[in-house]
């Protein structure tokens, strides 16, 4: 099997280990197939972006919302980054826990976060350049976001000041147990 997929401590994430086969050529590894990942993505993706990042850019924490909530298969083509998905889903047993892990091209990892979860990672290398399947496309109206570091959360970043954005620099703080929206 080309896969190996490794449920995380909080329910519906999974990281996923990709075959790397190599020779005197070069390289070829298969990043996706449907048929092993249906238990694992229940949706057709609808939409990717590939985002390039400098060293210390932080982007995130970014969810999308009912009825286009999303899910993402994360993947790294080029550099290393830590990435986060945070459970935000009211009723789960993890609300507002978060799992993180360091991924590199070189890993050959990527990592599914279901829908009802938020998203965000920090760029390790001097350049990492991620791919981010998405099964709804983004609707602005539906956007939200938790601060990067929101007490309530309390992510162990590896790094204390951060290059971030205008928009995730100013997302409001959680209060209680109410998530905040951009609109």
């Amino acid at each position: 099997m080309s896969f190996e997929f490794t449920p995380a401590r909080i329910s519906g994430v999974v990281f996923i280990k990709k075959k790397y086969f190599s020779d005197t050529r070069g390289a070829l590894m298969k990043e996706y197939e449907i048929t092993p990942f249906a238990n694992v993505v229940s949706d057709p993706f609808k939409e990717e972006y590939i985002s390039n990042s400098k060293k210390n850019v932080l982007r995130g924490l970014h969810f999308q919302r009912e009825p286009k909530a999303q899910g993402k298969l994360i993947s790294i083509i080029k550099g290393q980054i830590f990435d986060v998905a945070v459970d935000i889903r009211p009723l789960s047993p993890t609300y507002l826990r978060y799992v993180s892990k360091t991924l590199s091209a070189e890993s050959n990892e990527s990592i599914w976060i279901p829908p009802g979860f938020a998203h965000g990672f920090l760029s390790l290398s001097e350049e990492s350049i991620v791919l981010n399947r998405c099964t709804n496309e983004f609707d602005p109206t539906l956007e939200g976001g938790i601060r990067w570091d929101d007490p309530l959360v309390n992510i162990h970043w590896p790094i204390s000041e951060p290059i971030l954005s205008d928009k995730d620099n100013n997302w409001p703080l959680l209060s209680g147990s109410a998530l905040q929206s951009n609109s």
